[in-house]
């Protein structure tokens, strides 16, 4: 009886894992941006003035060009809250990098920068490039006729602080 119960009981398993039940199609993975958010921005479809941002620093002021995802969308739908101030520090000499205060959805592709692109890093950070650097960025846009020489003369050596402020065509 022994020896039956051992034979019979894995044919029986095997009836039972494969009967009955139809597969189930598998979803396509969602990739979540740590607001809970899969970073689509379907709730926001509403076109985006390329040209939506100002970056004052000190008395000079800059004017940026979004990226067309949802990571420059999310960002203008913070600052239609108030402008945002950001502390930044110089990092290796080629940009500078500073906390947002919150988290943005990332739109993450391999990139080299060049002056005046304007990076969000690990989904936190604001970063200012006035050098080249190859790595797996989200770009935000772009400074408008930024070059090296006239981005360090804006923004100088060390520490600086930016303000990012919605231009009049975008406030609420």
């Amino acid at each position: 009886m022994k020896r039956l119960l051992i034979f019979l009981l894995p044919v029986v398993m095997v009836f039972t894992a494969c009967g009955g039940d139809e597969p189930q199609p598998q979803q396509p993975p969602t990739v979540q941006d740590g607001n809970g958010s899969n970073g689509n921005n379907e709730n926001n479809n509403e076109p985006m003035d390329t040209k939506a941002i100002s970056i004052r620093v000190g008395s000079q002021t800059l004017s940026m060009t979004l990226a067309d995802n949802s990571s420059a969308r999310a960002l203008v739908g913070k600052l239609k809250e108030g402008d945002l101030t950001v502390n930044m520090q110089d990092y290796s000499n080629f940009e500078k990098v500073g906390p947002l205060g919150f988290s943005l959805p990332t739109n993450d592709t391999q990139i080299t920068t060049v002056p005046g692109d304007v990076i969000l890093y690990q989904g936190r950070n604001l970063v200012i490039y006035y050098d080249r650097n190859s790595w797996t960025f989200t770009r935000l846009g772009k400074i408008e006729g930024a070059t090296r020489q006239s981005l360090l003369s804006v923004l100088g050596n060390g520490d600086v602080t930016v303000t990012l402020s919605l231009n009049e065509t975008q406030r609420p």
